[in-house]
């Protein structure tokens, strides 16, 4: 009689669960960076939609014009600014003017409620802060526009 030797076909349960504990460490680590990346990059992208406005603004105000309108600068609806931050006409006092938003809609849960607030001095220089509450964190902040978080 000859001898039979068995060969191994297949991972035993320990080599599959190693795998599944090892899978299971990676997205413990990978979900929550993804995350914060994703609310990064829609504050960003906010900041960068309300900016838009700045140069149209800038225009208006150069003509003479010191209420503004969303119409007068073109504004068109986004998904992570549900309300218009020109629901009530911005009016410019001696070349000062704000414009604020506050992030809703499809916004990420960590900045949802965060106000996005856009500043022209009489100078003519803007400036850029964002209010929020926890769990935004001030990292989610894109360069030059600081958060405060309550």
């Amino acid at each position: 009689m000859g001898i039979h030797q068995r060969v191994q076909k297949g991972f035993t349960l320990i080599e599959l669960m190693i795998v599944v504990a090892i899978i299971g460490i990676l997205a413990a680590i990978a979900i929550p960076q993804y995350q914060d990346y994703v609310a990064k990059s829609q504050v960003a992208r906010a900041v960068g939609e309300l900016s838009a406005y700045k140069t149209a603004i800038e225009d208006r105000l150069n003509q003479g014009v010191t209420t503004i309108t969303g119409t007068d600068v073109g504004y068109t609806t986004s998904t992570l600014i549900p309300t218009s931050p020109f629901d009530k006409d911005l009016t410019a006092t001696g070349g000062a003017v704000s414009l604020a938003a506050t992030l809703g809609g499809a916004a990420n849960t960590a900045i949802a409620g965060a106000t996005i607030t856009l500043t022209r001095l009489n100078t003519g220089a803007w400036s850029c802060a964002i209010a929020a509450k926890s769990p935004f964190k001030p990292s989610f902040a894109p360069a030059g526009c600081p958060a405060t978080v309550s």
